[in-house]
C-alpha cells in the first residue's frame, strides 16, 4: 500500500494539460501532444506515473539508442510505444525521451465504438513499454500522416461527426500499428532468433533438473527470464513459428518426453514426474494430443 504512495495518477487528460503546462484540451476525452511546447523537466527523473487512459507515442526522429526488450536498437527511423490504463512507468531519464508527439485518448472516448469492444485486442498494448515499435522510413511517412489528420480533426470546431472521425482515425492507426509490428518480428529475425534460443536454452536448463517439483515451467517465468512481456514473446514465436508461448513449451516438454520414452526404460508415470506433471494422465493426455499416440503406444511403434 506504501509503494503505490509513490505514484504519480493522472487521471484525466485536462490535469494531463494542467501538468504539462498547455492550454485546455478542446476535447475533454482526447488530445495530442507536441512534446517540443512542453519543459523537459515535467516529472522528476525515475518518477513513477500511470495515466486512466491510453497513450501512443511517435518519435519521428531519435539521437541516439533506445532499449528495446534484451537489446538497444537505433531509432533515426522513428518509433511507436504503446501505454494501455492503469500501466506504471517511470518518467525518463534522458531529456530526449520527451522528443516526438504523443496521442493521449480516454476508454470512454471509444466506449460506444466497436473499437470499445475490440482495443484489447491489439496485443502492443500489452507490450511492456520497452518493446517499442521500430518503423521503416516509409512506415515512419504512413505513421506521420496518421498523426497529421488527427491533429487537423482536433483543431476544427467540434461537431457531431467529431467523435467518429477521430474514432475511425485511431483504429486506423492501431490497424498500421499492427501490421508494421508483424513486420518487424519478421525482419528483426537475427534478434528474435537469438531470443529464440535463449527460450531453448531456458527450457533445456530446466529440464535438465532431477525432477521439476514444481511443475511445467510457466509462460510467467519464462517471460520474466528473458524479460520480455508475456504477450509480446508469445506474438513475436507466433509470427516466427506459429506457435504461442504455451504451445512452444508444450512442444518442448513433448519432444523432452519421446526422448524419455525411446531411450530410457522409465515408466511413463516416472517420465511424467521427471517432466514435472503431478499427474500421469495429465502428461499422456498431452502428449496424445501432440502425437495422436498414447506414450506406450509411441514406446512400442519407435521401438
Amino acid at each position: 500500500m506504501q509503494q503505490q504512495l509513490n505514484i504519480n495518477p493522472i487521471k484525466s487528460i485536462s490535469q494531463l494539460a494542467r501538468i504539462l503546462g498547455l492550454p485546455a484540451p478542446l476535447h475533454p476525452l482526447v488530445t495530442l501532444v507536441d512534446y517540443t511546447n512542453v519543459p523537459i523537466k515535467v516529472f522528476p527523473r525515475g518518477q513513477k506515473v500511470s495515466f486512466d487512459f491510453y497513450k501512443i507515442s511517435f518519435k519521428p526522429t531519435f539521437t541516439g539508442h533506445l532499449k528495446y526488450g534484451q537489446g538497444h536498437y537505433d531509432f533515426e527511423e522513428g518509433g511507436l510505444a504503446f501505454l494501455k490504463p492503469k500501466q506504471i512507468v517511470f518518467s525518463p531519464e534522458e531529456a530526449e525521451s520527451y522528443e516526438g508527439i504523443a496521442l493521449y485518448f480516454h476508454p470512454d472516448f471509444i466506449r460506444n465504438y466497436p473499437l470499445g469492444k475490440t482495443i484489447n485486442q491489439y496485443g502492443f498494448f500489452s507490450y511492456n513499454v520497452t518493446e517499442a515499435l521500430c518503423l521503416s522510413a516509409k512506415e515512419k511517412e504512413v505513421i506521420a500522416n496518421l498523426f497529421s489528420s488527427i491533429a487537423n480533426e482536433l483543431d476544427n470546431n467540434i461537431d457531431n461527426f467529431s467523435q467518429d472521425v477521430l474514432v475511425s482515425q485511431i483504429e486506423l492507426l492501431l490497424n498500421y500499428s499492427n501490421r508494421f509490428y508483424n513486420r518487424q518480428f519478421i525482419t528483426r529475425k537475427v534478434v528474435n532468433h537469438d531470443i529464440i534460443n535463449s527460450l531453448d536454452k531456458l527450457l533445456n536448463n530446466y529440464f535438465e533438473k532431477d525432477s521439476l517439483q514444481d511443475g511445467l515451467p510457466s509462460v510467467k517465468h519464462i517471460s520474466t527470464e528473458l524479460k520480455l512481456s508475456q504477450r509480446y514473446l508469445s506474438d513475436m514465436l507466433r509470427s516466427l513459428t506459429g506457435l504461442n508461448t504455451q504451445q512452444y513449451i508444450q512442444n518442448a516438454v513433448i519432444e523432452r518426453a519421446k526422448e524419455k520414452l525411446s531411450t530410457t526404460n522409465l515408466s511413463v508415470s516416472e517420465i511424467a514426474y521427471e517432466l514435472g506433471f503431478e499427474h500421469s494422465q495429465s502428461f499422456n493426455k498431452l502428449f496424445k494430443a501432440k502425437t495422436e499416440l498414447s506414450p506406450l503406444e509411441f514406446r512400442a511403434r519407435f521401438n
